[in-house]
């Protein structure tokens, strides 16, 4: 610190002026009085000159006094201060006097360790809150007012970033009454709930839909001093939950659907025998053809239905063992050529390669595979049309694969269908089947599908209408 600019600087400048215009003032009166009435005024002009010098030595000892009780314990004072400004907390002073300074110093330190302390706790809560922040599943964006995004965790800016290039009709979703700054800055998806926040205040849920995902929005405004400063948003990823949930209402909805008509024929069929309205034996016994064959329907159905609910909920029983895939082929090769002769339908088999051999496989479900696929085909390709099994043992990924290809030359699938035909309760067009064929239970392709992926492989189709269609399974060697 400059000397001339601090307290005792200006104390001792103040002190010397106050000096010198005493001893000047006394001179102007004295000096003609001392050179008129002592005769040795020389003398008496040294001693006024000692005096003066005296004088102003005094007022410099007491100046550099005051500089060292009370300038440089201030300079600590101001040089700490500056410290703890730029952050470091831990700074302390050690002046140990009885007077203000060390009074002050006493108060400073105190008021050091106080914001430490709780500079600490501010930065563990911080930390906390962060860590926190960081293991939610759900996305949290937090907005100022203007729609400034305050803080995010990491789920919230990776949304951020993949809502990023959203086209957005500001019509459409009802913000054209939001601020330029808040439209520009707040994801078009959150303006309604965020303009609906502002505007009442409170708490806002809603679910949106965003591509292919939907959305659960969760708005609530954050308050400074009971002044509105801004808006947090909690979102939570609910497009699994909603899908299983149409799944679940589809389910019910089919079942009782595919259930209904048997129930209803059979009902109506035994009704008719019990009120005697078959004229002979032979009516008697189509009715009763009927009801035996609603009734193997409604098996066949609920079957399908264990089989499916046993393998979603991972309680199959899967005896895996070596798989001879030559002999499994030709095995079900057997059994439907007697129907392919009855249907006038060519059933060819051909293996590419020498040996096909599953280390661990269960024979028994890939023959339930194999013939939900084979009658499917037989079931919409109709007479002196094609069905082929192809076999063959291929490398992707650097493993073995034995694939077998299960093609048709029927009616096909629609494009437009083709995505869902592993669903359950897909079922095909009643244009598509075969005169005379009865329809599926829409459940065999979903059990075809769990299979496969229970031996970690893969199955896809490819089909174009009415040129046939093409199942491609994939089966892991070892």
């Amino acid at each position: 610190m400059n000397f001339w600019r601090s307290l005792v600087g200006k104390l001792w400048i103040t002190i010397i002026c106050l000096v010198a215009v005493v001893l000047i003032t006394l001179g102007l009166f004295l000096l003609p009085y001392i050179d008129s009435n002592f005769t040795n005024s020389g003398a008496i002009k040294r001693l006024f000159m000692y005096t003066c010098m005296i004088g102003f030595s005094l007022t410099t000892f007491f100046a550099l006094f005051l500089f060292t009780k009370i300038t440089q314990p201030m300079q600590q004072v101001i040089e700490a201060a500056n410290n703890i400004r730029r952050g470091e907390y831990g700074t302390r002073l050690t002046l140990v006097t009885s007077d203000e300074i060390g009074q002050l110093a006493t108060s400073f330190n105190h008021m050091a360790e106080e914001l430490e302390e709780n500079i600490r706790n501010l930065n563990n809560e911080k930390g906390h809150l962060s860590s926190v922040l960081r293991s939610m599943s759900d996305a949290v964006i937090t907005f100022d007012i203007g729609g400034a995004i305050i803080l995010t965790n990491p789920h919230g800016q990776s949304l951020l970033e993949a809502w990023s290039d959203l086209a957005w009709d500001q019509e459409e979703d009802g913000t054209t009454g939001l601020p330029d700054s808040a439209a520009g800055k707040v994801p078009p998806p959150l303006r309604p709930l965020f303009q609906n926040t502002l505007r009442e205040g409170g708490d806002q849920r809603s679910n949106i839909h965003v591509r292919q995902g939907v959305w659960s929005v969760h708005m609530a405004p954050l308050y400074s001093e009971d002044k509105l400063r801004g808006v947090v948003a909690v979102l939570r990823d609910v497009t699994e939950e909603v899908r299983l949930e149409k799944m679940r209402r589809d389910f019910v909805a089919n079942v009782s659907h595919e259930i209904r008509t048997p129930l209803s024929m059979m009902q109506g069929y035994s009704e008719a025998l019990l009120d005697g309205m078959a004229a002979s034996p032979e009516e008697s016994s189509e009715l009763v053809q009927v009801i035996h064959d609603e009734s193997l329907r409604m098996g066949r159905l609920v079957k399908d239905l264990l089989d499916l609910a046993r393998m979603e909920a991972g309680h199959t029983d899967v005896l895996k063992a070596q798989v001879d895939v030559d002999e499994l082929l030709e095995r079900v090769y057997r059994k439907f050529s007697v129907r392919a002769k009855e249907r006038d339908i060519l059933l060819e088999l051909k293996r590419s390669a020498p040996e096909l051999l599953l280390q661990a496989a269960d024979g028994d479900k890939l023959e339930q595979v194999l013939t939900n696929l084979l009658d499917n085909a037989f079931r919409h390709t109709p007479g002196n049309r094609r069905v082929s099994i192809l076999a063959d043992k291929i490398m992707q990924d650097s493993k073995s694969y034995v694939e077998i290809v299960i093609k048709d030359e029927g009616a096909g699938i629609n494009p437009d269908d083709l995505p869902f035909i592993f669903d359950r309760f897909y079922k095909a067009d009643k244009a598509r089947l075969r005169s005379g064929e009865p329809g599926g239970t829409g459940l065999g392709l979903a059990i075809v599908k769990n299979i496969v992926e229970l031996h970690h492989g893969s199955i896809h189709a490819s089909s174009k209408l009415g040129e046939g269609t093409t199942f491609t399974l994939r089966l892991p060697v070892e």
